[in-house]
């Protein structure tokens, strides 16, 4: 099972999809080139496929890259971050294992209700 654990994890969505056919190389240059971070710094770099069923993850491991995909196996797509202007959003490993699982972290939550006195 795929899961981030790393708490101060920096995590970055890179938010056009890419052909998922890219390698480790072609993923550390679009890190380095177009999201402008660098692909060996221990951050997760995350990619989506042009269908929004599949998702590539590299992240640099002391001595290689490590690459995940994930592919949704049904109709059902990734929530990604279409409306941003940003090219590259941050997320946080939490918001990231939500992610994955299939929620919707950019919906916005229900608004907190304080209540000053009791009926």
């Amino acid at each position: 099972m795929m899961r981030v654990s790393v708490a101060n994890l920096q995590v970055y969505l890179y938010r056009q999809p890419i052909d998922m056919r890219k390698g480790r190389n072609s993923l550390a240059a679009l890190a380095r080139e177009a999201m402008l971070g660098d692909p060996f710094d221990g951050s997760l770099y995350v990619y989506i496929g042009r269908r929004y069923d599949a998702i590539k993850l590299i992240y640099w491991d002391i001595c290689g890259f490590a690459i995940w995909q994930k592919w949704i196996e049904s109709d059902d797509k990734f929530h990604w971050p279409r409306l941003f202007e940003e090219e590259v959003v941050t997320l946080s490993s939490e918001r990231l294992n939500w992610l994955l699982d299939g929620h919707n972290v950019w919906a916005r939550p229900h608004q907190p209700i304080k209540f000053t006195h009791v009926s």
